[in-house]
């Protein structure tokens, strides 16, 4: 357990469930937790995953996968009501480049769901729901030299969708996917990484104040493949992500980054799942959060789970949220459970605190004003993970909305 100088108002929090602990579990150190050797359970999942919405009880907010969750703000999408009424249109805009396609696909086609199920009653809505997918293909070797841009603008009702991003076999690519908008949503992302390819994957969600967005992003690594994911998310009423991830083959590599601020009123949810069940994979995950205002909620769960059969692991989660503001709440949760220990490394860290005097002395007496010197610490906090995702253009934008953030309300 991690709980580095939490204010009032923050709740941080982890475990580590070991199974078989030997000599190459990294169980010390800083932020690790603490461990003790019992049988090892799957907590994540409480039900099995599943196509069908019929296969998940209605959540009531008691659940451990829903307790954080304002389920009355979902507009419906936990308990079937918003289906009634899916009528909600999108406008979809794409920036291809040469070899790169898109198509419109019904529910029968065979790449829809082969990265994974969905895990709770909202992404087995969004999957029983929706009419057709968005496939997006990236051919075989191809080594893309601009991103593939999808940029979807809600406008209005509820509308559930499906997208299958398909990076063939040593092909490398940037795919961003822009929200901006309002409406209430719910999808699935399948991220399907050939053999040896690189995905880099970029979802930010940039709604209006209303709207609500619920989704599960499943990636399938494969042998020798890399994947990054990028989440940014700054709009919206209520925002819950699902990032998950699994591989299909030994050598796979997984970095998850996330950034998210957080303003007055607003809950975003992030809630990760890595499982490790395939040999001599790797998996990095580190989410930097902000929160200013009242009520302003951020939730982050991190479960990474080590299987026996997952020999030579190397894995960790890292969640830092900077609370800019009294009236802002932070439930910061990593989990990580290990059924082996012939693995190369695993732990977890969470920390939660108020800017940190002594960066705001340093700048101050050096001569900036103390409003500049907050913003700056804001920025640099930030800055890392932004630099992650390798596009200049996207780059720019975001430290853009972060500084609009910071000029709204750090003073």
């Amino acid at each position: 357990m991690a709980d580095v100088n939490t204010p009032s108002g923050a709740t941080t929090a982890g475990s580590i469930e070991v199974g078989t602990a030997g000599a190459g579990a990294q169980l010390a150190g800083p932020g690790t937790g603490r461990a003790s050797v019992q049988q090892p359970i799957d907590a994540r999942v409480a039900v099995k995953p599943s196509y069908d919405v019929n296969d998940f009880p209605v959540p009531h907010g008691r659940e451990e996968d829903w307790r954080f969750t304002p389920l009355h703000r979902l507009a419906g999408l936990h308990d079937g009501t918003a289906a009634e009424h899916a009528t909600g249109q999108d406008k979809v805009e794409f920036g291809l480049p040469d070899g790169v396609t898109a198509e419109t696909v019904g529910r029968d086609d065979a790449r829809i769901g082969t990265a994974g199920k969905p895990v709770d009653r909202v992404a087995a809505q969004a999957f029983s729901a929706f009419e057709q997918a968005l496939v997006v293909t990236v051919p075989k070797e191809s080594v893309l030299t601009e991103p593939v841009r999808i940029d979807v603008h809600g406008e209005g009702g509820v509308r559930f969708g499906h997208v299958v991003v398909d990076v063939k076999a040593f092909a490398e690519a940037v795919v961003v996917i822009n929200h901006t908008g309002t409406g209430t949503r719910a999808a699935n992302v399948e991220l399907l990484v050939g053999e040896g390819a690189k995905l880099t994957f970029v979802s930010v969600q940039d709604w209006e104040r209303d709207a609500v967005h619920v989704a599960q992003h499943t990636a399938l690594v494969g042998r020798d493949a890399t994947f990054k994911s990028v989440v940014v998310t700054f709009g919206g009423d209520v925002v819950r992500l699902h990032p998950r991830v699994t591989y299909a083959a030994p050598g796979g590599e997984a970095e998850l980054f996330g950034l998210y601020f957080a303003d007055a009123g607003q809950h975003l949810e992030h809630r990760l799942v890595i499982d490790h069940d395939t040999p001599h994979c790797r998996s990095n995950v580190v989410y930097k959060g902000a929160l200013q205002g009242q009520d302003a909620h951020a939730v982050w769960v991190g479960d990474v789970l080590i299987r026996a059969a997952a020999l030579g692991t190397d894995t960790y989660e890292l969640n830092r949220n900077l609370v800019l503001t009294d009236g802002a709440r932070v439930d910061s949760i990593p989990n990580l459970e290990i059924e082996t220990g012939e693995i190369v490394g695993a732990g977890h860290a969470s920390a939660t605190g108020r800017f940190d005097d002594e960066q705001l002395f340093y700048l101050q007496a050096r001569g900036i004003p103390a409003e500049e010197a907050r913003r700056l610490v804001v920025r640099g906090f930030f800055a890392e993970l932004v630099q992650q995702i390798g596009v200049t253009e996207i780059q720019a934008h975001l430290m853009e909305k972060i500084e609009a953030e910071l000029e709204a309300n750090v003073a």
